[in-house]
């Protein structure tokens, strides 16, 4: 048995008029089926889901970035999508001055580290 021709909305549109029927307003896309098990593998690798994120990765190696004194104070938050900058809360505005002074060290180590070579830059903020 053939498979029905598959119609452009207005073609389908113009049917429904002539039979009398209400017509498709709406402006989502019709997709084709596809299997699950597909679907699941491209959300998860969408989102990172079982693997580490950039962000994760940093915060794993954050003492052996910034050093074990200033991880005390400091803490990566995450990844701005945008800006590709790194988000840092710092708690004593000493280290805060210091992350700043040492940003362009701090990022030749971070771009080291595995999918963070697209980090641009440090977002220092207090807090944390």
């Amino acid at each position: 048995m053939r498979e029905p021709h598959e119609f452009s909305r207005p073609i389908e549109n113009l049917i429904a008029e002539l039979r009398g029927l209400p017509a498709d307003q709406s402006r989502s896309k019709r997709r084709h089926e596809q299997p699950l098990g597909s679907a699941i593998d491209k959300l998860l690798h969408k989102y990172h889901i079982g693997a580490d994120a950039p962000d994760h990765t940093i915060r794993k190696h954050w003492p052996e970035i910034v050093g074990n004194a200033n991880a005390a104070y400091s803490h990566p938050v995450k990844i701005d999508g945008k800006t590709g900058k790194l988000l840092v809360m710092v708690s004593h505005a000493v280290v805060r001055d210091e992350l700043r002074l040492l940003e362009t060290i701090l990022m030749q180590r971070v771009r080291q580290l595995p999918d963070c070579d697209k980090v641009t830059g440090l977002t220092i903020r207090a807090g944390g």
